[in-house]
């Protein structure tokens, strides 16, 4: 059954740069909307002058109005934010380039293992290989003509193990997989506790995974777990801080993180997207994941 419903919004909204923005992965385009898979539902989302028109698979008994309002953080008062970041002349060049890009609030599993497979690799190549994981080893989910499958639970990911994890694309980062799913899984890593936590005790609660460094660790806390003071650092924001800042390009990671919260204080996070989003796109404008052929599991396996 499919569920038609509209969600009022009069915050700004860009489903394109919020949803193929380097945030999430598993969104692809379907004409003028966007098709994901949030838990063990597909929603398919197009903007209109009022809010979003939503498709769903699930009930609409299930408040599927509150769960895209929420993934979409439409209780930031994005124009405030706006407004206070927007002193800084180059946040507000971003902000006016992209006044509708928002920050997502994903489910932390998801976002963690997206990001550990973020490693040495770009946005197209993680979307593909999230895809195959969950084509192999998720629920499969029906929207009208739509196959899609949910994200694997931690506890799939330990049962596929390494060698499987390998033949699902994940190469060097199978095993780092496996360890995070098994910290998940057996509760010895509460990712919902970390909402609540302190940005530090976060921080070192995740990096002391195998395979997550500040960087990885920045994005969870960033795109799931509420922490927007965290400032990932990846080389198009690296670009951003020296060219458009002059901060020295040996600093290191933690030096850049203790920059930015000095200049952006507790919205450092949406400062940062705004400034990835903008250098990226106006320097090297990334095709969207949308458009990215699908992977396979590997010959022979």
């Amino acid at each position: 059954m499919t569920t038609r419903t509209h969600l009022r919004v009069s915050q700004p909204l860009d489903l394109d740069a919020t949803l193929d923005g380097g945030q999430a992965f598993r969104w692809r385009r379907d004409g003028d909307a966007w098709v994901g898979v949030l838990g063990s539902a597909i929603v398919r989302l197009a903007r209109t002058d009022g809010g979003v028109d939503i498709e769903s698979d699930v009930p609409l008994a299930s408040d599927i109005r509150g769960a895209i309002a929420s993934y979409l953080r439409l209780d930031d008062d994005l124009p405030a934010i706006q407004r206070e970041l927007a002193t800084d002349p180059h946040i507000g060049d971003g902000v006016r380039a992209f006044p509708g890009l928002r920050l997502l609030r994903q489910d932390p599993w998801e976002t963690l293992a997206g990001f550990i497979l973020s490693s040495t690799s770009n946005i197209p190549r993680i979307a593909r290989t999230m895809e195959l994981i969950a084509d192999t080893l998720g629920q499969p989910l029906e929207l009208g003509d739509t196959t899609r499958h949910a994200f694997p639970a931690p506890e799939a990911f330990v049962r596929a193990g390494e060698t499987q994890l390998r033949d699902l694309r994940c190469g060097f980062r199978a095993p780092y997989l496996v360890a995070a799913a098994r910290a998940v899984a057996t509760g010895d890593l509460a990712l919902e506790a970390l909402r609540e936590a302190p940005y530090a005790e976060a921080l070192a609660a995740l990096s002391a995974l195998p395979g997550v460094g500040d960087k990885i660790a920045d994005c969870v806390m960033l795109f799931s777990l509420d922490h927007l003071e965290a400032f990932p650092v990846d080389r198009w924001i690296h670009r951003a801080l020296v060219d458009w800042y002059g901060v020295e390009s040996t600093f290191r990671y933690e030096a850049l993180r203790d920059w930015a919260a000095g200049r952006f204080g507790p919205l450092a996070g949406y400062a940062n997207q705004y400034l990835f989003w903008h250098i990226r796109q106006s320097r090297r404008p990334m095709i969207g994941a949308a458009l990215t052929k699908p992977l396979a599991p590997k010959a022979g396996s």
